[in-house]
């Protein structure tokens, strides 16, 4: 038997708090509706610790895309939305899932509507799943909202394999890069420093940066280990501040040989595909504009909705101040105008959204075209630097004899 605090109302209106004994949410629904109250909420008194083992719970979005599709057919072929909780808990494969849609489901018996309950696990339903699930409520297209969460969720996923895939390469060339950096610092520049000592004078720049490079490799391996993981958590705290992350995502759209380029092409088709959708669904034009800044995955577009927001806010049209953001091609603001000059600015997005999902296909066909040749040469310059240094010595001696 547990603790748990709940808020209510009598028949007259009042507000009533306070504490009840019992095995189960639903048990306490049952208590106060016995003593005439109308159920708000109910929590574990010790809420906060249930919160801590829920921020380590991640979920597949392919997972929760098939079980909102199932949600959708059970609810639009009449089944209740506990009942179809029920089954859904009992037939999806994920196990994380399955114990976050119990907890849904006690929250939804004890009287909360299913997009509170489902906001009650913001690491499981993002803010832009529960709107959606709330605009679906509001308007009695519940399944529909859900097809939609469900598509926007495959979309969103294929978007970020897609990326992934055209990674692959590059990572497995610099990882590979690195390793013949350290073998060859480690195991072949030490052969040289023997023969080193026996040469008269100074070692050349290059050959000394080199061997003390070797001696930090082999002999101080723990500085070196311990530099990289320093740097690697300033560079995190760096992007996890709102001053940094500003910077590191302005100066992603600006990296050269296309990859700022993709990057933009990526975020646009993001952005355009949860507008999208958030308004199809329903969802208030300020909260879908506040949800898009912020599920977009760029600073620079989250600022240029703050500016959005305030013009709709101001009465004025969604296209003017994305006309003049640059991370706006000037086709997004024209697109958009005609769109909300027909009433047609949810399918117009959607279009935006196809253009841009294309885009980011080819783009990342002329990446990996580019980067192949340049990850070649790195490889072969990382190597062509360690041999040179290691025969500059002996090209110094050889041009010392007369």
């Amino acid at each position: 038997m547990a603790t748990f605090v709940f808020k209510a109302m009598d028949m007259a209106g009042a507000p009533a708090r306070g504490e009840v004994e019992a095995d189960s949410k639903q048990d306490v629904a049952e208590q106060l509706r016995g003593r005439g109250l109308i159920v708000i909420d109910i929590a574990h008194k010790y809420r906060s610790r249930e919160l801590n083992l829920e921020l380590s719970t991640r979920v597949k979005p392919k997972d929760l895309a098939v079980s909102s599709r199932q949600l959708a057919t059970m609810v639009s072929s009449g089944m209740s939305i506990l009942r179809a909780l029920y089954v859904l808990e009992t037939q999806t494969e994920s196990k994380r899932l399955a114990k976050t849609i119990a907890a849904v489901r006690g929250d939804v018996e004890a009287g909360l509507a299913l997009s509170d309950a489902l906001a009650r696990h913001p690491k499981v339903f993002s803010p832009l799943y529960v709107a959606m699930v709330r605009a679906g409520e509001t308007g009695g297209v519940l399944e529909e909202c859900l097809e939609r969460a469900a598509s926007q969720l495959e979309k969103d996923a294929a978007l970020r394999r897609q990326v992934r895939a055209a990674m692959v390469y590059p990572a497995l060339t610099i990882t590979f890069a690195i390793g013949v950096l350290l073998a060859l610092v480690a195991f072949l520049i030490p052969v040289f420093v023997s023969v080193f000592k026996q040469f008269p004078g100074h070692l050349p720049a290059l050959t000394q940066f080199m061997v003390g490079l070797s001696h930090l490799v082999t002999h101080r391996w723990y500085v070196l280990i311990g530099g990289v993981a320093l740097a690697a958590g300033a560079f995190s705290a760096f992007k996890r501040s709102q001053w940094g992350r500003v910077r590191w995502d302005a100066f992603k759209l600006r990296i050269p040989l296309r990859i700022g380029d993709v990057v933009q092409k990526v975020a646009l088709a993001r952005w355009s595909r949860t507008f999208s959708s958030l308004t199809a669904a329903g969802v208030p034009i300020i909260q879908a504009l506040e949800i898009t800044g912020a599920t977009a995955g760029n600073a620079i577009i989250e600022q240029a909705m703050e500016g959005v927001i305030a013009s709709v806010k101001e009465g004025r049209t969604i296209a003017e101040p994305l006309r003049r953001a640059k991370v706006f091609p000037p086709m997004v603001g024209h697109m958009i105008g005609v769109g909300e000059e027909t009433g047609a600015l949810d399918s117009m997005l959607a279009k935006i959204a196809d253009f841009y999902d294309d885009e980011v296909a080819a783009a990342v066909k002329a990446l990996t075209s580019i980067l192949e040749p340049v990850m070649i040469i790195t490889v072969g310059g990382i190597v062509g630097v360690i041999v040179i240094s290691m025969y500059l010595p002996l090209f110094d001696i050889y041009n010392s004899i007369p």
